[in-house]
């Protein structure tokens, strides 16, 4: 059996795009991703406002677009893929973060799986397999729903190097959390490590190809996925092995990949390599052996990583969890809501400074003064990034209007509230 490998490179602004190109062809993502399919761009966007690590970057999303149309893929065969969560709005996130951006500059399809698309149940798409989940049949005994346009599809996915409260590091096997679980995703938060190895077995039986392209020129560490101390780490990862690159990522964190459960548990039924020493390394052998020494999620929690920990795994968890199942459950999407967008955002803004006036973040925010055309497919990168450096915005008004906006969203759109309406709308209701 061949070895797994993960492809990783050092990257600038300056030789960013052609260093995508060749990171991907160092992984052999064309053995994998079969060109005759259509291939998912599944977009990470962790928060809807910019935060340096946090989301996909701008730059990866052009520059695995590029390496595939410069390798044969068709545009038309290309689309961006979002999901969509209770707390996070997908639009407002492809905007501030500048993916709709390159999508819309590529003539491609952008795809939000939650609007109009059709959903199957997972026995109708993986059959027998689904009697090999870990905890999937027991957090939800009828079943749930996947989506249909998954099958048979090749899926990219497309994280950022960054620490999570749940599960130490998040990236590529975290990435498909949103997509292929449709409602109740929260469900599945007390087991969340064997869910994202269940999900891991989903997509190998699913899609045509599984690839991942990891962004590690902003990183995050702390109580990530969202309030983190980002840093610049200039580093771009790559792998068909969707174990094997979250074992990379963890291990450049500083973190003993074998120690993270849902690492240790996929690599031990054999879906893919969790052990650094077992991983074949192609690329920049120095960048992969860098140790970041990141303090981790639990060392500096928030208020809300540590309730969200109590009520989960600790002294809430009777008193509390089962309100997360029933009609009451929008209180908490309310509470993260109010806790990170209207608080937390706009008062650790001097945690960002210095990284938005980095060369990544000049790049983007003069991102749309300095778009290179879609049909140049030979361009390095960006040679000049700009003087301003990218900014957040600084009036609160701003984001407590805009918490507002979301929080009618959250409730509008809560799977508790959806199912009834869907119930009440079906045909003979």
């Amino acid at each position: 059996m061949a070895r797994s490998k993960v492809a990783i490179l050092k990257t600038t602004p300056a030789t960013v795009l052609r260093d995508y190109h060749r990171l991907m062809n160092l992984a052999g993502y064309q053995e994998v991703l079969p060109k005759d399919r259509d291939t998912a761009l599944k977009i990470n966007i962790s928060w809807h406002f910019f935060f340096p690590g946090s989301s996909t970057t701008p730059w990866q999303l052009d520059g695995v677009i590029r390496a595939l149309k410069s390798d044969g893929y068709r545009s038309d065969l290309i689309h961006g893929c979002h999901n969509r969560t209770v707390v996070i709005d997908a639009h407002l996130g492809e905007r501030e973060n500048k993916h709709v951006n390159v999508v819309d500059a590529h003539g491609l399809r952008n795809v939000h799986l939650y609007e109009g698309d059709e959903w199957i149940h997972v026995r109708d798409a993986v059959g027998d397999l689904a009697d090999k989940f870990l905890c999937l049949n027991q957090v939800y005994p009828k079943g749930f729903m996947i989506p249909k346009r998954f099958i048979g599809e090749n899926i990219i996915h497309l994280p950022t190097v960054k620490t999570h409260v749940f599960t130490t590091m998040t990236g590529a096997m975290k990435n498909a959390f949103g997509g292929l679980l449709n409602e109740h995703r929260h469900w599945t938060h007390p087991v969340i490590h064997e869910t994202l190895v269940d999900l891991l077995m989903i997509q190998k039986k699913v899609h045509g190809g599984v690839f991942a392209v990891m962004d590690g020129t902003f990183a995050g560490d702390g109580p990530g996925p969202r309030c983190m101390v980002p840093c610049v780490k200039n580093v771009i990862l790559a792998s068909s092995d969707q174990v094997a690159i979250d074992a990379v990522s963890a291990k450049l964190m500083g973190f003993d990949p074998l120690s993270i459960k849902f690492i240790r548990l996929a690599h031990d039924l054999g879906l893919g390599c969790g052990d650094p020493s077992q991983i074949e390394i192609v690329g920049d052998q120095d960048a992969a052996n860098e140790n970041w020494h990141f303090v981790g999620p639990y060392k500096k929690m928030t208020f809300a990583s540590r309730m969200q920990h109590r009520i989960y795994w600790g002294a809430l968890k009777r008193p509390i969890e089962w309100s997360l199942k029933t009609v009451l459950a929008p209180w908490a999407y309310i509470a993260s809501v109010l806790y990170h967008d209207t608080f937390w955002y706009p008062t650790h803004q001097r945690d960002v400074r210095e990284i938005l006036h980095s060369d990544w973040g000049r790049l983007f925010r003069n991102w749309e003064q300095l778009v290179i055309p879609a049909g140049d497919l030979t361009a390095a990168g960006w040679g000049d990034v700009g003087e301003l450096p990218a900014e957040l915005t600084r009036d609160a008004s701003k984001y407590f209007l805009e918490s507002m906006r979301i929080l009618g969203l959250c409730v509008r759109e809560a799977p508790e509230f959806a199912a009834r309406r869907r119930l009440k709308n079906a045909p003979g209701a």
